[in-house]
């Protein structure tokens, strides 16, 4: 058994996160996780409401007796979305775990910690986890510019950015953007991360809720099959290398400034929650991250978590050990 700081705050077996992922996160994986012995979060604002979300706080906890939590990622929308309401019913729900993500979480900070909530904000940037520590959050997920979703505008990968991280940030940080395997763990722990956190590779198994064929789609895929979408907007966002994802970025080329709007029709929520409930992969954007080049497998949850820890205690105890010349 692998024991950090993560797993000492949060009361979980094996130090290893499930974040938030938009139309992913929901009762069913988040369960699997956390009966895994991993932390894993429910998405709040894949619920249409913020009842909607008490209800399926309520469904998780029916599936697992263990720690779960709940991300609320703070972005900006197309439609206006009632973030105060959100954080009020994760309140309310009794989660005593947050992740937030995007803008600074500082204005939710109060109400969660009246509540006895400790607060994971993921950060691109060591600058940013510098302020998530100063405002008072517990934990720093620190994300590489491998990572699905949004790496933000410094282009550092995690190779640089987690020791960095570590270098500065006295909170525990978790490592997040190219994590799949025992390897990536073990490397996490080695660079000074308390932990690791996958969104990709947890897509990839049995218990997400998405259609199979994006599940294969990535098994197939490699680590070069990902494109960076809005950068013009510098609102970047990494995404499967597909041809809604290759029309964004040809108007993105064109001459002129991009406005949000020339882009509207392709990048909407919708679509994208089509292609995960349905499995037409062309139909709109979808998150992935270069991890795509490591995934090989679709396991159940407990598989995939028991089989990481156990790489990595091999590579630790034995691997990396017997590099060590005790008679020189």
């Amino acid at each position: 058994m692998i024991r950090t700081r993560f797993t000492e705050l949060f009361g979980v077996k094996h130090p290893i996160m499930q974040g938030g992922m938009q139309n992913v996160g929901c009762a069913e994986l988040v369960a699997a996780v956390a009966n895994a012995g991993a932390l894993g979060f429910i998405t709040a604002l894949t619920q249409p409401t913020p009842d909607n979300l008490l209800k399926e706080v309520e469904r998780t906890r029916k599936m697992t007796d263990k720690p779960f939590g709940i991300n609320l990622s703070i972005l900006p929308a197309i439609k206006p979305i009632p973030y105060e309401d959100y954080a009020m019913a994760i309140v309310e729900s009794g989660v005593k775990i947050v992740e937030t993500a995007g803008q600074n979480p500082e204005k939710f900070l109060p109400a969660f910690k009246t509540a006895g909530i400790k607060v994971i904000h993921k950060c691109t940037s060591v600058r940013h986890g510098l302020k998530a520590e100063k405002i008072g959050c517990d934990v720093v997920s620190i994300d590489g510019f491998e990572c699905a979703g949004h790496p933000g505008e410094d282009d550092v990968p995690g190779l640089v950015l987690i020791p960095a991280a570590a270098d500065t940030i006295k909170i525990p940080i978790i490592a997040s953007g190219g994590f799949a395997d025992g390897r990536g763990l073990a490397a996490a722990l080695a660079l000074g991360a308390e932990g690791i956190n996958m969104g990709t590779r947890f897509l990839v198994t049995k218990e997400a809720p998405v259609h199979d064929a994006m599940k294969k789609k990535i098994v197939e895929s490699d680590e070069r099959q990902t494109a960076l979408i809005l950068r013009t907007l510098r609102h970047t966002g990494r995404v499967y290398r597909n041809s809604i994802a290759e029309k964004v970025l040809e108007i993105e080329a064109r001459p002129g400034n991009t406005q949000f709007e020339d882009l509207l029709a392709l990048v909407s929520g919708e679509r994208s929650k089509k292609v995960i409930l349905e499995g037409n992969l062309e139909e709109g954007l979808w998150w992935a991250g270069m991890v795509m080049g490591l995934i090989h497998d679709i396991p159940t949850v407990k598989e995939l978590v028991e089989r990481i820890v156990s790489e990595a205690e091999e590579i630790i105890k034995t691997r990396l050990a017997a590099l060590i010349d005790h008679k020189s």
